[in-house]
């Protein structure tokens, strides 16, 4: 059942994957990236590793794609269809990403086989708390700051002056 929870979610992460980068509306090639990030979170958490699956919903889905979208209003990005976003190289870009994917995987065949998935002894949502709030907290602290500055310098750059 893992299995197939696993190659669903996945199927839906590739599937999406793609069609953000071939969606010719910029607003719905962010939602098509909801649904990729959330199809990773699904193979996250067919995996057992709930954890990492909720901080992906959490901080990807719910904190990236809101940035992107709130990026989309600031700038007035147009919301109509672009079909200058393609261009003719697409082909050779499709055979690249393919011969990637099909490089990825026979790597992983030949690293993983058909090993077992077993669960991560120190991977407990009690042991990766405890690593962020005593190591990794300064760190965090500083990020959150540096983020709230490039909020504030976005806003403060996106409003217009009277005499604009």
């Amino acid at each position: 059942m893992t299995t197939v929870l696993f190659a669903v979610a996945g199927v839906v992460a590739v599937v999406a994957a793609v069609l953000v980068v071939t969606s010719r509306r910029i607003v719905h090639a962010a939602l098509w990236l909801v649904v990729a990030l959330g199809g990773v979170a699904g193979c996250f958490g067919a995996l057992h590793a709930e954890f990492v699956a909720l901080v992906q919903i959490l901080v990807y889905v719910g904190a990236i794609v809101v940035l992107v979208l709130f990026a989309l209003m600031l700038t007035k990005a147009p919301t109509n269809p672009l079909p200058g976003l393609t261009t003719g190289r697409s082909p050779f870009a499709a055979v690249v990403a393919g011969a990637l994917a099909l490089l990825l995987g026979a790597g992983v065949v030949l690293a993983f086989g058909n090993k077992k998935i077993r669960p991560v002894p120190n991977g407990s949502a009690e042991a990766v708390g405890t690593q962020v709030f005593k190591t990794w907290v300064l760190p965090f602290e500083v990020l959150s700051v540096l983020l709230l500055g490039a909020l504030i310098g976005a806003i403060a750059l996106s409003q217009h002056k009277k005499g604009d």
